[in-house]
C-alpha cells in the first residue's frame, strides 16, 4: 500500500526524522491559510501516486500566501498521468547546498533490511544505478539487532559526510528511518532528497513509504490512510472482497483456490500454449459470494476469451463454489466459454449442480488447461 508524500512525511516525523513544516490542503483557501501559518515562502506539491509531478506542473513555489492560493488553484483539479489532483502539500520552502538519497528496503536476495544511501540525491535511484552504480552504498541491518550505530556512521562516511556533526545527524536520521521501516511493517521507506541546508543541518524534503499489505491488520491506523485513487477497479473490488487478484496480459481467466495451485494452473495453461489473463486466488473456505465476486472481476476484463476454474476442495467446498458460479452467471450472463475442474469435498454434489449449466467439465488440470486454451483460440 502506498502512502502520499504528506502521509509519509508525518510518519517519518513520528520517529524523529527532521521534515519540512506545513500541511495538506484540498482547497486554495486552505493552501493560503497554511502558507500564512508558515510565514515565509512555500512550495505547493500535488499529492498523486506518480512521478514527474514537477515536469507536469504539479510542483510550484510561492513567495506569499496569496501566491500560494493562486498556484494551489492551478494544481488542484489538474490531471497528472491520468490522475486528478485532489490534495496539495503546502510546505516551507528552504534553500540547501546538496541533495542525498537514503532508504531502507526489504532485500529478498540477502534476506535483510538493506540501508541504501547515495551522494547523488534528487534523482531516481534506478537512474543512478545505471549511470553511476559505484555511487550507491548498501549496508544490511542486523536481522535481530537492527541497524547498529557504527553502521549508520559508516553509511554517512561512505557518501562523503566527513564533518562529525553532519555524520552524527545523518546516523540519527538513518536509525529513525530504520525504526520507521520496522515499526510500520514497510517494504520501502525512502527520503529523496535528504538535503544539507545552508547551516549544515540535514532535512528530509521528499519521502516515500510502501507498506506491506499482508501486515496491515496490525496497523489499523495506517490502513485507514489508504487512497485507492490509483488502484485499478478490479484490484480494489478484489481487495475489499478478500480475494488475491493480479491482472495479467493473457486471455484465459483463471479462478483457483490457493496461491500455489494458482501458480501451477498458470504454468499448465502456458504449457499448452495459452496465456493467463490473471492470477486470482479465492482462498480457503471461499463462499458463494466470494465466487460470484471473483467471476464478475474476471468477466469484466474484455481480453478474456475463456475462463478456467480449478478448485481443489479441502477447506473450500466444491458445492459452495458451484453455487457461486451458477449465481454469478445468473447475474452476469456471458458467452465466454467456461471450463471447470472441481474436485474434493462435496465433489459429487458440486458436479451435480453444474451438470445442467453451460460449463465444460474436465477431470484433470491438464485436461482443463487444454480445453480452456482451445476454447480461447476458437473465440473471436
Amino acid at each position: 500500500m502506498k502512502l502520499h508524500e504528506y502521509q509519509a512525511r508525518d510518519l517519518l516525523a513520528k520517529y524523529g526524522v527532521p521534515v519540512t513544516g506545513g500541511g495538506v490542503a484540498t482547497t486554495p483557501a486552505e493552501a493560503r491559510s497554511i502558507a500564512e501559518s508558515i510565514g515565509g515562502g512555500v512550495v505547493v506539491k500535488a499529492q498523486v501516486f506518480v512521478g514527474g509531478r514537477g515536469k507536469a506542473g504539479g510542483v510550484k513555489l510561492a513567495a506569499t500566501p496569496a501566491e500560494a492560493e493562486q498556484v494551489a488553484s492551478q494544481i488542484l483539479g489538474m490531471q497528472i498521468k491520468g490522475l486528478t489532483v485532489e490534495k496539495v502539500l503546502v510546505a516551507e520552502a528552504i534553500t540547501y547546498q546538496k541533495e542525498i538519497y537514503l532508504s531502507a528496503i526489504l532485500d529478498r536476495a540477502t534476506k535483510h533490511v538493506m540501508m541504501i544511501a547515495s551522494a547523488e540525491g534528487g534523482v531516481e535511484i534506478e537512474e543512478v544505478a545505471k549511470t553511476n552504480p559505484e555511487a550507491i552504498i548498501k549496508i544490511p541491518a542486523h536481522p535481530t539487532l537492527g541497524l547498529q550505530d557504527y553502521q549508520a556512521r559508516e553509511l554517512a562516511f561512505s557518501i562523503g559526510l566527513t564533518d562529525g556533526k553532519q555524520a552524527r545527524q545523518f546516523a540519527q536520521i538513518a536509525s529513525a528511518l530504520y525504526r520507521t521501516f520496522v515499526a510500520s511493517d514497510a517494504s520501502l521507506v525512502e527520503i529523496n532528497p535528504l538535503v544539507i541546508r545552508d547551516d549544515g543541518s540535514l532535512q528530509a524534503l521528499d519521502s516515500k513509504v510502501l507498506l506491506d499489505e499482508s501486515a496491515l491488520f496490525r496497523h489499523p491506523e495506517l490502513a485507514a490512510l489508504r487512497d485507492s485513487s490509483d488502484e485499478p477497479e478490479a484490484e480494489r473490488v478484489a481487495r475489499e472482497a478478500d480475494l488475491t487478484f493480479i491482472k495479467l496480459d493473457g486471455n484465459i481467466g483463471c479462478m483457483v483456490n490457493g496461491a500455489g495451485l494458482a501458480m501451477a494452473t498458470m504454468d499448465v495453461v502456458k504449457l499448452y500454449g495459452g496465456e493467463p489473463a490473471n492470477f486470482l486466488d479465492i482462498g480457503g473456505g471461499a463462499n458463494k459470494e466470494k465466487v460470484k465476486t471473483a467471476l464478475r472481476i474476471i468477466l469484466a476484463d474484455p481480453n478474456v476469451k475463456a475462463v478456467m476454474f480449478n478448485i481443489f476442495g479441502g477447506i473450500t467446498r466444491v458445492d459452495e463454489v458451484a453455487r457461486g458460479i451458477i449465481a454469478a452467471l445468473e447475474e452476469v450472463p456471458t458467452n465466454v466459454p467456461l471450463v471447470a475442474r472441481l474436485t474434493g469435498t462435496n465433489e459429487a454434489e458440486g458436479l451435480k449442480i453444474l451438470a445442467e449449466s453451460q460449463l465444460i467439465p474436465a477431470t484433470s488440470l491438464a485436461e482443463a488447461a487444454q480445453k480452456a486454451v482451445a476454447a480461447a483460440q476458437a473465440t473471436p
